[in-house]
């Protein structure tokens, strides 16, 4: 059961790597509206100051990530440095995206037990010594690499706090919150989730609202309008569009894309 693949193939992400070197003393990150920031740490220590939380020092080599922008600072001493590499990753879908709202604000991983990763990061640190051709692309696609096995590893170990990315970490509301991601088309209840999920329909709606902080119903709108968002960015038809994230009518996801966003969709296309 692949938990992620579906996810980030309706909301890629992508990573642009702008640092790479020691930095010595403090150095400044501005927030960048639609992106994060990733601060891979290979040799430190280095204090992180900012991003609405107290100083964090970060010891033995570490991943850093910081889904929303957020102003912040590194620290380092000023004589031995710290070997890092800077870059910013952005999903699709922006705040919309629910990878990004399952997220707590700052995530920091030892590599030590991020599997997969000291052969990403080997490789991110040669090409960023190295002065061959396609340098810089090699760096970004090997960033993007490190963040999916980053989110692997929050949905394995359940670092997350509410929303998608949750739901995705319990095993029973995987198998539903699969199955709708992959056709939210479906004429969806209560009922059908449950079953999938292999609990009764009082204790799955209870267990969902729990884990995920929203209602199956709310849940299952949400997500037809993400993707109904996408698909309209696209330039596809209002009314093909409905008919593809499960609504009878035009009207009908008119009226559920005001309920979750607060305008209509010929209104949102047009901001």
């Amino acid at each position: 059961m692949d938990r992620l693949t579906h996810l980030l193939d309706q909301f890629s992400l992508h990573a642009g790597v702008f640092y790479s070197g020691t930095i010595c003393g403090e150095q400044s990150f501005q927030a960048i509206p639609s992106r994060g920031h990733v601060h891979l740490v290979k040799r430190g220590p280095v204090k992180l100051i900012g991003a609405q939380v107290d100083v964090i020092d970060v010891i033995n080599p570490t991943l850093l990530f910081l889904p929303r922008p957020e102003p912040h600072r590194l620290q380092a001493d000023e004589s031995a440095g710290a070997d890092i590499i800077c870059g910013t990753v952005q999903f699709d879908g922006g705040r919309a995206n629910p990878i990004i709202d399952s997220l707590p604000n700052i995530l920091m991983i030892e590599i030590s037990v991020l599997p997969g990763a000291d052969s990403v990061i080997n490789m991110m640190f040669e090409e960023s010594l190295s002065m061959r051709s396609g340098r810089q692309a090699v760096m970004d696609h090997l960033c993007e690499v490190l963040m999916i096995l980053l989110l692997r590893y929050c949905v394995e170990q359940g670092l997350t706090h509410a929303g998608t990315l949750a739901g995705l970490s319990d095993i029973r509301l995987a198998k539903t919150l699969i199955a709708v991601h992959n056709n939210p088309a479906h004429e969806w209840d209560i009922s059908s989730m449950a079953l999938l999920a292999g609990m009764s329909r009082a204790r799955f709606s209870y267990h969902f609202r729990l884990v995920t902080g929203d209602t199956p119903a709310d849940y299952l709108a949400s997500w037809r309008v993400m993707i109904a968002q996408r698909l309209l960015m696209r330039g596809l038809p209002l009314k093909q569009v409905a008919y593809d994230v499960g609504y009878g009518s035009a009207s009908a996801l008119t009226r559920a894309f005001f309920r979750k966003i607060g305008c209509t969709p010929n209104e949102w296309i047009k901001q």
